[in-house]
């Protein structure tokens, strides 16, 4: 007897359609999996045979072929268990085939015929609402990511007995609904802030003007001075993340089985500080089976890299790309895999290999060639892509210890979404959403400049050596600048500012 069973894997973040043929003949004892499974799946076998057996049913004698279709598409992980037992039981007449093709079925068996959570329930829930279904059918511990999607009822469950008496109609099971306002507001809360950092002014202000208009920035310092602590207060400063930016960014983190037991939504922006020792794989992405790298999981959110200079000149090389585009194309034999990655770069390095490079209070024991050799680590390339470059000094007694009336990150955040608020307006019919992105037909409709400006400029860029590359950074700078100031024209004050953060491009920065 031939029965059928909906279930869905996954390509990238987004998921597809599978359906679990299993058809049951008269024959010599014989299980056969076919529809290009993978290892997990061809060992369904024994799980599958041994849940249904432990759960009070029989598991029949005979020549059994389960096909997952569409046949042409590599088919992974454990969640095919579930829709595969309740094949078997429907073409053996236990389970009504009419009420089980209304429904998503996803779930990993255990030998016991407990179900187990799997990766992706998310977007299969995703796809599940999009095609019409009437419920998704999940492990009981992936109840609360996939709750989230509205419009579709979600029924958890724990073990294969229950589903079958589900589907049988003996007993009912409660759809989960997730209070969406409820999450965003016990979750949305940060243990750091501003109001904890003393002193460097100028850092935080740059951290600001780089959260105000997306901008990558890249800090330069001696070690002890802040580097690190300002990156990870970043986050709290930037606008709140959105639902559908929240449903983007637990996508990537439910496909690789990242998101925690009970954790339903991802409501925060994401801060990721991979160790300088990542290889390309780790930051872009990839393996045999491309999963996505530090890039994506720090999509909507920072990627921090901390001893810039330490990473592996091609580990860094890797970054052009997606920082450019705004996502990754991972290309195998077998398939082209496509991962969002728009994130905010956040980079901190020290000026010099012994850290003290233009110290007044340290002296720099570090040789021309070594400082040259150390800072060249960092391509010409790379560094176009950061637009504000920011020195950290070391922090005065004075200011370690004294009380001063830092601001928070509240107050801050309040500019800052002011900022993005006209950024939206300004870019309301186009794919751009913040300054950071303008390209040059942008800046020359939205960066025009007036006379006193444009000298200023002029003779930042022939007295400080800055480089050609800067003049197109400095003037969106000094748009977001303007922006946070709620002023419609750039004045010469913004321009002003704006230079100040492209340090790395002043000559007298390289011995």
């Amino acid at each position: 007897m031939l029965a059928k069973a909906l279930s869905s894997a996954l390509i990238g973040i987004d998921a597809y359609f599978v359906e679990v043929e299993v058809d049951i003949t008269s024959g010599l004892p014989t299980y056969t999996t076919v529809g290009l499974p993978e290892a997990s799946v061809k060992e369904s076998k024994e799980r599958v045979k041994s849940a249904i057996n432990n759960s009070g049913y029989s598991f029949p004698d005979d020549r059994i072929t389960v096909n997952l279709a569409p046949a042409n598409i590599k088919k992974e992980g454990t969640g095919f268990d579930l829709p595969i037992a309740i094949g078997i039981l429907s073409a053996t007449g236990i389970v009504p085939q009419n009420i089980i093709n209304k429904y998503l079925i996803l779930g990993e068996l255990s030998l016991d015929g407990r179900v187990k959570p799997v990766n992706g329930s998310l977007p299969m829930a995703l796809a599940a609402k999009s095609a019409g279904y009437e419920g998704i059918v999940v492990p009981f511990d992936n109840r609360r990511e996939a709750s989230v999607v509205r419009e579709i009822p979600v029924y958890p469950v724990k073990t294969l007995h229950q589903v079958v008496d589900f589907f049988r109609g003996f007993i009912r099971i409660k759809p989960e609904k997730a209070d969406i306002s409820a999450i965003f507001e016990r979750d949305n809360k940060f243990e750091v802030d501003f109001s904890e950092v003393k002193g460097q002014e100028h850092a935080k202000r740059s951290l600001e003007v780089a959260a105000a208009g997306g901008h990558n920035l890249i800090m330069i310092g001696p070690p002890g001075s802040g580097k690190t602590m300002l990156a990870r207060r970043l986050p709290t400063i930037l606008p709140p993340i959105t639902f559908d930016e929240a449903i983007e960014t637990t996508k990537i983190f439910s496909v690789i089985g990242m998101l925690k037991k009970d954790q339903a939504l991802i409501t925060k922006r994401i801060f990721r500080s991979p160790h300088h020792t990542i290889s390309d794989a780790g930051l872009i992405g990839g393996g045999h089976i491309p999963k996505p790298g530090e890039v994506s999981l720090a999509h909507n959110g920072v990627l921090f890299l901390d001893e810039l200079s330490e990473y592996k000149k091609h580990v860094l090389e890797v970054l052009r790309q997606p920082l450019e585009d705004l996502q990754v194309t991972i290309s195998r034999a077998a398939s082209t895999i496509t991962y969002p990655s728009s994130f905010m770069l956040i980079a901190a390095m020290n000026p010099c290999p012994c850290g003290y490079f233009s110290d007044p209070k340290h002296e720099c024991r570090c040789t021309h060639h070594q400082i040259h050799k150390y800072r060249s680590k960092i391509s010409g390339p790379l560094l176009d892509r950061i637009d504000i470059h920011v020195e950290v000094p070391a922090v005065p007694y004075k200011d370690l210890m004294g009380e001063s009336n830092t601001e928070s990150s509240k107050e801050i955040r309040t500019r800052v979404e002011s900022a993005r608020s006209i950024q939206s307006q300004r870019f309301i019919r186009t794919k751009i959403y913040c300054n950071a992105q303008m390209s040059s037909r942008h800046i020359k409709k939205y960066c025009g400049i007036d006379e006193p400006s444009s000298s200023l400029l002029e003779s930042a860029i022939d007295k400080l050596g800055l480089s050609a590359r800067a003049y197109n950074r400095i003037l969106k700078i000094a748009r977001t600048i303007a922006d946070i100031e709620s002023s419609n024209e750039i004045l010469v004050d913004h321009i002003s500012e704006a230079i100040q953060y492209r340090n790395l491009d002043r000559r007298k920065q390289f011995p």
